[in-house]
Parts: structure tokens; sequence; C-alpha cells
């Protein structure tokens, strides 16, 4: 028999419990027991649900409270000084300090900055390293979850944790440390910590551990090579060990390969969907035959159903290569919805293309069948599958002729601008008459009980289009009035009657299908429902402009149309996977083209096309960059380029590292960039130093991330610090995103500040008269 494996399972509950209950603790409203509680029954479920599926290795510790890499942080003690923690275990009041900040009781402190997970839209709290970092073991999650299986089900679980060497080159250097600090000089001591999980680990009778280490799907130096052999060569010396599992996923291995084949450890995980090259590896470089093999077949990215057939000739033909092998998904599922059998809304036929979490655990038990009794034994799910993949590949729903026609026609002339910067700067000051350092916010506004509850209603039929129009006006009317009442310069409506900034739009497009109950955590108790793309996209009617009119109609200052970028729509969707993604986003462009074209026509002067995904779609392999971001800035452009030079064009990007890409960011020619810096605490400013930025942007000066309200002269500080390498007439004042997920109170204090600052910075900088 072959056996199974999962390399992690969606951690928020089937209702979104963990988000309620966490949101409800965070209120003061749920006793810190009675969350702990509502997370121990997900876990239970998740492995009652697995264990009946036929899992054999189930794992544990891929839950959390808020982000597995904190939980690491937390595990290892590595806590920044400000939070001030003393001996014994991290406190839950620290973890969520750490997570989201902490503002009351005579504390103040900033929370841990958070990034994208690779190319992922899940977000992680990122390490702060330095010379003093001191590990030691601090926290009993990773024993705690193993022993509540073990007594509650009878099952042995595989504890899931970050590796060592991961860990620390997913970290920064802490404040007051210099940049090139280099984080593998802690190596040492970190080892002796997880050497100590190993031990207690394997007293408690736990037969395996999978230590993730996906940075080893990226290009690496051989150093960092030689830190991972180094790592697993000690690990592996425990006197008293589980069997270790070292997992990569999200990508091949590439010169990793040949490390981790060699390494002392019992398995090794590979991702053998988006990393099918690994196949290639496996093949020319040595199969790894002195250990257990955990193919990652099944993935865990997506939501389409796998091809079972091809699935088990990939198997079959490694099984001579691997001392063992278990079949297993790609990744940890959490990026994908839990149930399709939640989402009665769906039609049979496209439901027959889907997969979600738990059907890719059938999927997964299922190929482990068949490698192991034959195909007879599964002749059924092969049949039924087969008919699915035919009947996806023949259907007319997923291919629009006029939409490739139009997209076959584009030229370069379409992705240009009529005039250069320099020139449109000019026309946009005269047309906009903006003070220096303008002041503006990224787009959302709080998106109240109230709010929520009449789109409910609306769902619910409790009232009607008009009705739910009108509400939506009110609270559109409140919000403009605020801004005006604050004194920011360039106002937004607040997209009360958006969902998501995604799903919005591509609700109103062709080529997309919609879930009620499938959300996918983005971070911490934040949860979104991606759209699924399965055809040719194309926009049916305007989708913003009465809105951005109404709003526009209630004040002289300029009101930004606000609209969602094509590679952003493309990333933040579940996205078809039977043509090239490109081909998809320029699909996407022409329809958010059409959108600009008719805000411009309609009047609006400001209109910001938002692309914070573009730095998370970048290829995990440098090799792969320049196709990518060749064919993202042009779609960014197609869709931007139709509009006059007085016409100003923002975009926003926000929590990922844009060092790399900043001659590519230029690209774009935005007129304005607004970028989370806030929460980084400026550090951008260091890319800016090295590559230089022509164009107007505004760094954030506000983590929106956190309920903390920064003061005035915190903000200041941050400006100065970006004055001092940029031009006082390129900068701009805003937040780092959307204010959609904060309250009323800390956003009316937080954006009073925000304008008393930029008020301070005009006058210490711009010379009088």
């Amino acid at each position: 028999m072959a056996a199974s494996n999962i390399s992690g399972f969606p951690r928020i509950g089937p209702a979104r419990e963990l988000k309620f209950a966490t949101e409800g603790h965070w209120r003061g409203e749920v006793p810190a027991e009675d969350l702990l509680a509502a997370g121990r029954g997900i876990r239970l479920e998740n492995w009652r649900f697995m264990q009946a599926a036929g899992i054999d290795l189930i794992p544990s510790n891929d839950f959390s409270l808020y982000d597995h890499v904190l939980d690491a942080i937390c595990l290892v003690g590595a806590l920044p000084e400000r939070y001030g923690r003393g001996s014994g275990p991290v406190d839950l009041d620290t973890y969520f300090a750490m997570a989201r900040g902490r503002q009351e009781g005579g504390v103040d402190v900033t929370a841990m900055e958070m990034t994208k997970w690779f190319d992922t839209n899940y977000h992680y709290i990122v390490p702060e390293l330095g010379p003093s970092t001191e590990f030691s073991l601090s926290s009993d999650k990773p024993f705690d979850e193993h022993a509540e299986a073990m007594e509650e089900l009878g099952i042995d679980t595989v504890p899931v944790l970050v590796g060592p060497v991961s860990l620390l080159l997913l970290g920064k250097s802490a404040d007051g440390v210099a940049e090139d600090f280099d984080r593998l000089t802690l190596l040492e001591p970190l080892i002796e910590v997880y050497g100590e999980v190993l031990e207690r680990l394997a007293g408690q009778g736990a037969t395996w551990v999978q230590l993730d280490e996906p940075c080893f799907v990226e290009d690496r130096p051989e150093h960092e090579l030689g830190a991972l052999r180094l790592a697993y060569e000690e690990l592996a010396k425990v006197q008293e060990r589980t069997r270790i599992l070292v997992k990569t996923y999200f990508d091949h291995a590439g010169d990793a390969y040949g490390v981790l084949r060699d390494l002392p450890v019992e398995g090794i995980g590979l991702d053998l969907h988006r990393g099918r090259h690994n196949v290639e590896l496996i093949a020319n470089q040595g199969g790894l035959t002195d250990q257990t093999l955990f193919a990652g077949i099944v993935d865990g990215r997506n939501v389409w159903i796998a091809d079972l057939e091809h699935s088990l000739d990939l198997l079959e033909g490694l099984r001579d290569r691997a001392g063992e092998l278990v079949v297993s998904s790609s990744c940890s599922l959490l990026h994908t919805p839990i149930d399709l059998d939640a989402e009665t809304g769906l039609d049979d036929e496209l439901r027959s293309w889907m997969a979600f979490a738990r059907q890719k655990v059938g999927e997964v038990t299922t190929l482990a069948r068949g490698l192991g009794e034959g195909r007879e034994a599964i002749a059924g799910e092969l049949d039924a599958n087969d008919r699915a993949l035919e009947d996806r590949r023949n259907s007319h729903r997923t291919q629009n002729p006029s939409v490739r026609s139009r997209v076959e026609a584009l030229g370069e002339g379409d992705a240009r601008r009529e005039s250069a910067f320099d020139v449109r700067r000019e026309a946009q000051r005269e047309h906009l008459e903006l003070p220096l350092f303008p002041t503006t916010t990224i787009g959302s506004y709080p998106q109240t009980a109230e709010i929520r509850q009449a789109r409910a209603a609306l769902r619910t039929g409790e009232i009607d289009e008009a009705g739910y129009e009108q509400r939506m006006k009110q609270e559109i009317e409140r919000v403009i009035g605020f801004q005006e009442e604050v004194g920011l310069d360039v106002l937004v409506h607040g997209e009360p009657e958006r969902n998501d900034m995604v799903q919005y739009f591509a609700e109103q497009m062709d080529g997309y299908a919609f879930t009620e109950n499938a959300w996918v955590q983005s971070y911490g108790s934040r949860y979104v429902r991606p759209p699924i793309l399965y055809g040719d996209v194309a926009r049916l009617d305007p989708m913003t402009v009465e809105w951005t009119l109404f709003a526009q109609s209630l004040s002289g200052k300029p009101v930004k149309g606000m609209l969602t970028g094509p590679v952003t729509m493309l990333q933040w969707s579940f996205v078809r996977d039977d043509q090239p993604r490109s081909q998809s986003c320029e699909q996407l462009a022409l329809a958010i083209r059409d959108e600009v074209a008719d805000l411009e026509q309609a009047g609006i002067r400001v209109i910001q096309v938002d692309e914070p995904a573009i730095r998370e779609g970048l290829p995990l392999r440098r090799d792969r960059w320049d196709e990518y971001l060749r064919w993202a800035v042009y779609c960014f452009r197609v869709a931007t380029s139709p509009v006059r030079d007085e016409t100003q064009l923002q975009t926003h990007m926000c929590y990922s590292d844009f060092g790399d890409i900043m001659g590519r960011i230029q690209e774009m020619d935005a007129d304005v960039l607004l970028i989370e810096a806030a929460r980084s605490r400026m550090e951008l400013l260091h890319d800016w130093e090295r590559t230089g930025y022509d164009n107007e942007i505004g760094p954030g000066v506000y983590d929106i991330h956190s309920p903390r309200v920064p003061p005035a002269d915190e903000m200041v500080e941050l400006l100065r610090a970006a004055a001092k390498v940029l031009r006082a007439e390129q900068l701009w004042v805003n937040p780092d995103c959307g204010l959609k997920t904060r309250g009323w109170e800390e956003v009316d204090a937080s954006l009073r500040n925000m304008v008393q600052a930029a008020k301070q910075l005009r006058e210490e900088l711009v010379p009088a008269g």
C-alpha cells in the first residue's frame, strides 16, 4: 500500500469560526479560554475528517491563531526587545501585540512587519534578527497539539514547523542592526532549540516531524545551500529524535536538489505540480533511494481537479527512484477553500471541474489507493475524472471569440501615454491645483456592521436595489464629509458598495464564477473569497462610474475613481490553468481599460488603478522574472494608457519586497505611486537611494493593519526620512493601505494626525514666500 499525507489543512473553520472568535477576543468580548477552545474545535474537526478520509500521515501544528511564522518566532523565543517578555512561554497578549501592535494600559508598541508568503496572497510576520538575538524554547504549541490528537483521536500526527534555515532567511535585520547582517550566523544556536523540539516530540511518541524549507525553491547562493546541509547534518545527530521530513514547495528545488538528496534525513518533500522540473532533477541527478519521497502531486494552490491518470503515470515512474513513496499535496491546503459541497450556487458543470481542500484530500487518497492497489481499484474515479476533464476542454463557456480578437489586435501603441511624465505633471498641477505634500487615502473606509447588514439584507431580499443604493449613498456622503472636515486634498468615495476589491469587479465581468463560503486566509483574521476565473474575460457595463460621479458631486475637491489593476485581478483570483496566465491578464487589462476611459469621459480627474499584487506574482526563479515583468507591466499600461495628460493616474502597492523591481515599477509610468512603507519603517528608502524614482510617490505613514493610532510626530519623522531621499515636490502623504478593516474611531484620530503631519512638513520644508 502507498501511504498518503497532507502538508497542511485550512485552519479557519468551515463557518469562519476562528475569525469570529479572534475578533471577539480583540474586542474584549471573547475570553482567552473560549478563543483557545474554538481553535481546539477546528483542529479536532480537521483531524477527524482526514482520519475518516484515509490519510495516513495527518499534519498538526499547521493550525495557527494568526500566522505559522509568528508561531515559529514564539517557539524559538526570537521576540524583539520592545515586547518586554520575561521568561517562560509567550503569552497570548504578547503574541497578538507582535502581530497587530498594542496601544493600551500605558503600553505603546508597533507591530512586526508583515509581507507576502512567497508568491501567494498569504501574509506572514517577518522575524526581526540581529547579533543579540537569543533563542530558547518558549512555546508548548507543537507538543500540545500532537498530544491533543493522540489523546482525543489516537492519531500520531506529523507536527509541521517552519524549518530553521528558512526561518532565518525569511527574516530581516532588527532595528539598529546593519542591513547586511548575516542572519545565518545565528544558525548554530537556533539548531539547538530545534534539536530540543525533535527530542521532546519523540519523547511523546511522534514518529515524523515536517520541517518546511520553502526558501530552497528560490535561487540560493552556495553558502545558503551549505547552511541547509549543516542544519540537517546537525539535527540528524540528535540522539532521541523523530524521523525528519524536509519539505519544499511552490517550485522546483534547482541547485538545492543535490543537497536535499544527500541529507541524512528520512524524508524529502517535493512539489511535483508547480515544480514539475523536480521530476527531471530526480531522473538526471539521482533518485532518493535512501529516503521517503513525499510526492506533492495534488495542487494545493488552485481549485481545479487533478488529472488522475496523468498523476498516476508520474507517480508510477517515480516508484523505483525513492526508498518509499508517499502521495501528498503540493503544499499546505490553507491556500484553497475548505469544501466544494458548501457551494450550492455553482452549477453542476463548473462544480465538476473543481476540487477544494476536502476534495483534494480525496484526490490524494484516491491516488494512493490507485498506486498501491492498481488502477482497477479506482476505475470509477478515473472514469469520472476523465469525463470532467474532457468536458472542460470542450466547453463553449471558456472561450469568447470577440475578446480573443480584441487581444490579438493590441499593439505597443496601446500601452503608452500620450506624453512623457514631465509634460503630464505640469498639466496635472495646473488642472488639480494641489499643495505640496498632498494628502489622500488608498481607497476603502471602514466596512461597518451597518454596511455589512445592508449587503446581507440585499442578498436575502429584505431590501431592494433602490434601498441598498440609498444606504450606500448615505455612507458615501458620510465619508466625503469626513474627508473634507479633516482636510484631505484628494478624496475617495470609501467603497461601501464593494465586498472585496477583486470580487466586486469580477462579479461584473463575463468569465468569472463566484462562491458563498469559499474563504481563504489572507492574514490574521482577514479572509477573502477569490473569484474563479474559468473563461475569457469581458466587462459587461461600466462598473464604478455612477458611484464615483455621485461622490464627486458632493465635493469641489478631486474624488478618485478607484479600480483594481489587471495583475491583481489575476493574482487574487483562482485562475484557469488551460491557457497562459499572460493571456488572461491581457483580457483583464482591456476590461479595466474600458472602465478607465469611461471614468475620464465622465469628468473624473484622478483615477487610481491598484496593483498591490504585482510583486507577489514575480516567479520564484529569476530566470522567469523578465518574461513575467514584461507582460505584467505591459498589461498595466494597456489598462491605464487611454487617458489625457491632465488626468492623473495613481497606483497602489503594499506588503511585498519591491526593491528588486523598482526599475520595472518605474516603467509602469503611473503618475503617482502610493506604496506601503510605515510598517517597515521606510525601508524602501534604501531602494530609492540606490535606484532613484522619477515620478511622484506616497510612502505610507500609517500602518492600517494595526489598531494603533500613530501620533503626528511619528508620521513627521517618517516623512522627514523620505524627504531626505526624494524631492519635496514628489511626495504624497497617505496610509499604507485601505482602511476597510479599521474602526471609525481610530481612522478619525489617525487621519487627523496624518493631515497635521503634512502641514508640519510644509512649514518645515517649503521656503517662505
